[in-house]
């Protein structure tokens, strides 16, 4: 199974909270070892210019042939 979760510094260390429904499908306990494989996750760059509308030929060039 997998998640994604964000790291949390605690300590010197950092830590990863395992999500409910991963312990409850694999039977997870207090105590446990476990095997994690890290794999950083890149950040989506949806929804970045939030607001700015769409563009058209017109708006594309717009301001460049403009003196």
């Amino acid at each position: 199974m997998e998640a994604i979760a964000k790291t949390r510094k605690m300590g010197g260390s950092l830590i990863v909270t395992i999500p409910k429904t991963i312990v409850e499908e694999e039977g997870l306990v207090e105590n446990q070892a476990v095997k994690i494989d890290i794999e950083r996750v890149r950040k989506s760059g949806f929804g970045l210019f939030k607001g700015t509308g769409s563009f058209d030929k017109e708006s594309e060039l717009g301001g460049q042939l403009e003196k």
